[in-house]
């Protein structure tokens, strides 16, 4: 199976605001216009078999609404050949972080995402720590955005310090930092993530990391701690796809990276 382990879509009645809302924000342009549809076309274009779609709750009353939403999308899907496999969401305000980290493991989502910029958080507050912690102990993935946003560059809440921070206090498990360990601070992520117990996944990478870095942070790394990954909207999956295979990876990392790694680490949630 090919696995795209970072995606994002929006409810088609608020998709396009959205969309519209985030281009104008980050001086980007998405490939496509963020709804359900249009990501399931993308897929069947590039060959991607299964998304992990990435919800952000960005204030804590948001929780049941995303959460339910993302529990319909997963029944919805389930046993097609093409399927969209949602991820929950929590904030870090949540006033039962527990209680709402328990209720996303019942409903049967593997994993949840946290968004340090869109929370306006530090990785390496309390608050986080706890519910790295605690999401670990649920066997539940967690995915991180790690580095620079471009919608709010100027204070990066996820720094690689902040991570080292957090995998020296909590060790958690099944963690993955989005865009490669640290988007725009590779240097940093080479020097100070790259062999430790985490995954890094390449999300809104290619194109913007030389390719010379990223092999090299990939052989320290190990190719079994990547992770395949689009950002889509935000990056094309085909193309995606097309640069990771142009790098001359080998068969096996190639194989690891584009879909084993992830399997493994999804049967294990």
């Amino acid at each position: 199976m090919t696995i795209d382990f970072h995606t994002h879509i929006f409810p088609a009645k608020i998709a396009a605001r959205t969309i519209e809302k985030l281009e104008d924000t980050a001086h980007v342009k998405a490939f496509t216009d963020g709804r359900e549809e249009s990501l399931i076309r993308s897929m069947e274009e590039a060959g991607v078999d299964l998304s992990i779609v990435l919800p952000v709750v960005t204030k804590p009353g948001q929780f049941a609404t995303v959460n339910q939403f993302a529990q319909k999308m997963n029944q919805k899907y389930e046993g097609k050949d093409t399927r969209l496999l949602s991820f929950g969401g929590i904030h870090p305000d949540s006033p039962d972080y527990k209680g709402e980290l328990r209720a996303i493991r019942d409903m049967g989502l593997l994993g949840i995402k946290l968004h340090p910029d869109y929370q306006d958080t530090y990785i390496d507050d309390i608050k986080y720590m706890r519910i790295l912690d605690y999401a670990s102990e649920l066997g539940l993935v967690q995915v991180v955005h790690a580095g620079v946003d471009i919608g709010f560059p100027d204070n990066v809440r996820c720094t690689v310090g902040g991570v080292c921070r957090v995998l020296e206090q909590v060790h958690p498990k099944k963690m993955v930092l989005a865009h490669y360990g640290g988007f725009g601070l590779w240097g940093e992520v080479e020097e100070a993530l790259a062999g430790q117990d985490v995954y890094f996944d390449t999300a809104y990478t290619f194109g913007f990391i030389k390719d010379d870095d990223f092999l090299r942070i990939l052989k320290k790394h190990g190719p079994e701690k990547i992770l395949f990954a689009t950002d889509s909207p935000w990056s094309g999956q085909k193309e995606s796809l097309a640069h990771l295979r142009s790098m001359g990876l080998g068969q096996e990392a190639a194989d690891l990276i584009m879909g084993k790694n992830a399997g493994r680490l999804l049967g294990e949630a």
